[in-house]
């Protein structure tokens, strides 16, 4: 496959085209195409050892979109209007430990490496999570390690909207225990497995948006020549 051919400013240009937009244009709708997309770039996005822990539910019934408004502080406004509304659920400990029987599903079924390397590919996963990140010390520390991943998704989703010219807006503005319960619920996720990482909508924004406000390169950056 080529590299496709992307000028620096087409992508800086989709970055600051890029804004959290809070209230979109409830009667425009994006094409199929264009949605799925982007969910593309998530299915692509790299996770950590390759073990995409994570699920998308596009939720586009109103009435869900309601039930999620009622405990969602952070999207009261983009929950009614957005074109497209995603909840980005990201696998428990019981899925992400280094012997659990997702881990080895997508060793061998997904990744097809041979029997005579998953056993070194699974002490090697064991000593990243025991030893090198200390991971194994909580299962929340197991949750938070594959959510952190769920935000690269998160980010390509984003960037590929921008560079489509359209808006999205992450949220993380609810309480998970609530919408742990909805997507149980009404979804039928099990949150044993599961649970809510993050949200994001997208749509066409409404209002005209402000220029963005940055601290300068110099600032963030510090260079090692």
């Amino acid at each position: 496959m080529s590299v496709p051919a992307v000028s620096e400013k087409t992508v800086l240009d989709a970055m600051r085209f890029r804004h959290a937009c809070k209230v979109f244009d409830a009667g425009r709708r994006i094409p199929d195409s264009q949605f799925e997309a982007i969910l593309e770039s998530a299915r692509l996005s790299p996770s950590s050892y390759g073990f995409e822990p994570w699920r998308f539910l596009v939720v586009q019934n109103m009435a869900l979109r309601e039930k999620l408004r009622t405990v969602t502080w952070g999207a009261q406004r983009s929950l009614p209007t957005a074109s497209h509304f995603v909840v980005i659920l990201a696998r428990t400990a019981k899925g992400m430990r280094y012997d659990a029987a997702y881990i080895w599903h997508i060793m061998r079924d997904i990744h097809h490496l041979p029997e005579a390397h998953l056993q070194r590919r699974e002490a090697l996963v064991k000593n990243f999570q025991e030893s090198d990140f200390h991971l194994l010390d909580s299962d929340r520390l197991l949750f938070e390690w594959a959510a952190r991943q769920t935000y690269i998704a998160l980010g390509n989703m984003m960037t590929a909207a921008a560079l489509l010219g359209i808006d999205s807006c992450p949220i993380e503005g609810f309480p998970m225990d609530a919408v742990n319960t909805i997507v149980r619920e009404e979804c039928g996720v099990d949150t044993e497995q599961m649970q809510v990482s993050c949200m994001v909508a997208f749509g066409y924004r409404s209002d005209a948006q402000p220029a963005k406000s940055r601290q300068a390169l110099e600032a963030i950056v510090q260079r090692f020549d």
